[in-house]
């Protein structure tokens, strides 16, 4: 075992242990009695169930995250990799055709394993605590138009890169680079008008008096949106959400049915005004341009890992194929990917914070935007009182009862 090895195999360890911790702390920080400010909005049953829920999932995820762990662990030093790569070796000679065999392969082995869990979490978690709407024919539709989108968008795509990292000499990792960023780009302007709309119903919100409140609402900040849709999200689960997509005349928001159909017309508004929020905030622009950034230093530290042959070494492999050094570098680089997802979560936590205040400010109506975030977390059985540690880790958005506070200060 090389110095690559024990770098991966002792992150992945810890990674699980940290995580383990974080959850251990989670369940151990629930409050039996229910928080004074949510007694307006929940009931004593149903802060019980939200509990229960949090439980299960927990357990849920500790046996599927052990799970996991070990079939890679196994693969691993079992020579899984050199063994996918002699096998597809007799396809091609050309190696970016190997290289999406490989891969695919891979992707397939891995879906395989995680569908029974995807299928109990779904069928029999959602169902217990009442989520669940997804219909056994939705659930393989959606497989397959998955699948689908993999073969027509992400064998292009991938094929691109491959190809540029193997033939484009020293400037590959620029190239790779530039050529994500416009793919990137490109899918956020399609993703809204014809990808989405694969997976779910997009109906443009009827006339009415929450249209006519949302016109209203948008013409007083001087913000162009045209394209309002409701998402028949019911179709999968109870859960509410609304969300912001797109760019210029493409840019839409989506609202969920059961969002419309458990709030009233001032406490939609002020979701929407939050979302509105984050774009007027050019939260959207600065993540996008973060990612831009984040996706050039990693192809940059890629084009000098995948020439260290004891990367590929570290995972029994004697050449040094392109395609196989897209994996073991995403592995090896997989706890930097960890660390900045905690600075992503720190600043994403207070673009939630300035979103809310610009909500609270254009509306005049603080207190309907904090009693549709009530309603929300009882609707999706959100825990209350998470451990700071697990806040810390794993939360994009603050805790309701800090968005709350913030809000009314």
């Amino acid at each position: 075992m090389n110095i690559y090895a024990i770098i991966i195999l002792t992150t992945i360890v810890l990674s699980f242990l940290l995580d383990a911790v974080a959850d251990y702390l989670n369940i151990k920080n629930i409050k039996t009695e229910l928080p004074e400010e949510f007694r307006d909005t929940y009931d004593g049953e149903t802060y019980t169930k939200s509990q229960k829920y949090l439980k299960v999932r927990t357990k849920f995820g500790y046996v599927s995250s052990i799970f996991s762990l070990v079939v890679m662990l196994v693969f691993w030093f079992s020579g899984g990799f050199p063994f996918i790569n002699n096998l597809i070796s007799p396809i091609s000679e050309n190696s970016t055709i190997r290289g999406i065999a490989f891969i695919g392969v891979l992707i397939v082995a891995n879906s395989i394993i995680s569908l029974p869990f995807s299928i109990y979490s779904t069928f029999v978690i959602e169902e217990k605590f009442g989520f669940n709407k997804t219909t056994v024919k939705t659930f393989i539709l959606d497989i397959l138009k998955s699948l689908a989108l993999g073969l027509i968008l992400g064998i292009p795509i991938l094929a691109g890169i491959l190809y540029i990292l193997e033939y484009t000499g020293a400037n590959a990792w620029l190239y790779g680079w530039l050529g994500l960023t416009i793919v990137t780009l490109l899918i956020q302007f399609i993703a809204p008008r014809w990808l989405m709309p694969i997976f779910n119903k997009f109906t443009p919100l009827e006339e009415g008096e929450l249209r006519n409140a949302i016109t209203e609402f948008i013409g007083n900040i001087k913000y162009s949106l045209k394209n309002i849709f409701v998402i028949d999200g019911s179709r999968r689960s109870s859960k509410s959400n609304a969300f912001f997509t797109g760019f210029g005349k493409y840019k839409r928001i989506a609202l969920f049915d059961t969002l419309i159909k458990n709030h009233t017309v001032n406490e939609i508004v002020a979701i929407l005004a939050h979302e509105i929020g984050h774009y007027k905030k050019k939260h959207i622009l600065t993540g996008i341009l973060i990612g831009f950034i984040h996706n050039g230093v990693i192809f940059y530290l890629l084009s000098i890992f995948l020439s260290q042959k004891g990367l590929f070494e570290a995972f029994y492999m004697n050449d040094l194929p392109i395609y196989g050094g897209l994996i073991f570098f995403g592995m090896l680089y997989s706890p930097i990917e960890e660390i900045l997802s905690i600075f992503m979560n720190i600043l994403s936590r207070k673009n939630e914070y300035e979103a809310d205040r610009f909500a609270a400010e254009t509306t005049g109506k603080g207190e309907d935007l904090i009693t549709a975030l009530k309603k929300l977390s009882k609707d999706n059985l959100s825990n209350l009182t998470p451990h700071p540690f697990y806040v810390f880790l794993n939360y994009s958005h603050p805790t309701v009862y800090e968005r709350i506070k913030k809000i009314r200060g």
